[in-house]
């Protein structure tokens, strides 16, 4: 008997997001197809190859404070290669070309002690006193502040705003903080200030319930393995899966896609039609040969705060963060740096910027590869059928994939 159209689904777009809600479908039994224009699935979840050994040429990372992933590593037989980044702070290259500790105890930079003694070497004697000033506002102050930027400098003002979460809000979201909605990046936040009354009882509540140990993971050979394994397993549940295949129509019960027109619940796992201009974001990796580099001088990485003379909104010290990589490229540094354009010559501009980042001259490097990807702007339509990623979800593979389950099980309710 041929499957009706509430079993039939039609997935357009093969990222995380696309690939977790097919395979859902498809392990409930449903008759799946999933169409992507690209010739490989995982989106920005993919390899990249240098100094001979694949690394992640995008996402590198899960935030642990919800079991979205670790449920889907589990299930895939993944769970026993992840692996935690290794010990130490990431640091913040301050407006004043210094570059100092990220505060330890904080919640998109936002200390959660503004009278902590990381906190005033990040923000000076000033801004920790400005910034305790948080204690005493009354709980209404910024409570319905639009923007992250708005919320932190109304309590705890403009040094914490611009030296701490301003780098951190662009290192990890790509959008400035003056920009950034609360609900987006911290939609408990608000009640939180409400019920706690003040924002730093309000992040150290948060810290307090996000699971013991780090506050990311990863997995040995990297999150590309997700993808991969995304793939195989949809391929083994008999999702007919059309790669190379632009869409040119899209409706909630059909699409057209190549020559064809395919029926059946369309789950639109691709940017929408007339969506908000995405925001490229352009990763650098470099190989270097840098001694003055194995006793990692900057932690794990460093973000850049504004008007700090760097092109680079933020670098990452991969060999340093994961201890795989290092293993893998004995003797080596691998340093990923990440820019809102691409520079120029982006192996003399990352080379330049990583070493006023990181404070050590740099050699030549061996090797560079540069790498562009489209970050969706949040974009939260209505169009009539059920929509997942980045663009609805949210920043991040925790965001991406928990709603990707949670958007395949309310369709498998109805």
């Amino acid at each position: 008997m041929p499957p009706s159209d509430g079993d039939r689904f039609v997935v357009v777009g093969g990222g995380i997001a696309g690939l977790v809600v097919a395979r859902r479908l498809a392990l409930a039994g449903r008759t799946v197809t999933l169409i992507d224009a690209g010739e490989r699935l995982g989106g920005a979840v993919a390899p990249l190859t240098v100094a001979g050994v694949e690394l992640d040429a995008g996402a590198e990372s899960f935030a642990t404070r919800s079991d979205a992933v670790p449920t889907l590593l589990h299930e895939l037989g993944l769970h026993g290669d992840v692996v935690a980044p290794a010990a130490g702070s990431a640091w913040v290259h301050r407006a004043d070309g210094r570059s100092v500790p990220l505060p330890a105890a904080g919640v998109l930079g936002i200390p959660a002690d503004p009278g902590a003694a990381d906190v005033r070497r990040a923000v000076g004697r000033v801004g920790a006193w400005r910034a305790r000033i948080d204690r005493v506002l009354p709980a209404r102050v910024g409570a319905d502040a639009a923007s992250v930027d708005a919320l932190v400098r109304t309590r705890m003002g403009a040094g914490v705003a611009d030296t701490l979460v301003a780098p951190v809000v662009r290192g990890v979201y790509s959008r400035d903080s003056r920009t950034m909605p609360v609900a987006v990046a911290a939609p408990r936040l608000p009640g939180l200030l409400r019920a706690r009354g003040s924002l730093a009882a309000a992040v150290a509540a948060l810290r307090a319930d996000a699971p013991a140990g780090s506050l990311v993971g990863g997995l040995r050979g990297g999150m590309l393995r997700l993808s991969a394994a995304l793939a195989d397993d949809i391929a083994r549940l008999g999702v007919d899966v059309r790669t190379g295949t632009a869409v040119t129509g899209i409706e909630p019960a059909r699409a057209i896609a190549g020559d064809r027109e395919l029926t059946g619940r369309v789950v639109l796992a691709a940017s929408a039609p007339d969506a908000p201009p995405a925001r490229p974001v352009t990763l650098v990796t470099l190989v270097v040969d840098a001694p003055a580099l194995d006793a990692a001088p900057r932690g794990t990485g460093v973000l850049v705060a504004p008007g700090a003379g760097v092109a680079a909104r933020a670098l990452t010290h991969v060999t340093a963060k994961w201890t795989w990589v290092a293993e893998a490229l004995p003797g080596r540094h691998v340093l990923r740096l990440s820019y809102d354009a691409a520079p120029k010559d982006a192996a003399t501009t990352a080379r330049s910027d990583a070493e006023a980042m990181l404070g050590v001259a740099l050699p030549a490097p061996r090797e560079v590869a540069v790498r562009t990807w489209s970050r969706a702007a949040h974009d939260a339509r209505d169009l009539g059928m059920p929509r997942v990623g980045e663009a609805v979800a949210g920043t991040g593979l925790a965001a991406v994939v928990a709603h990707a389950e949670s958007t395949a099980s309310s369709l498998l309710a109805d």
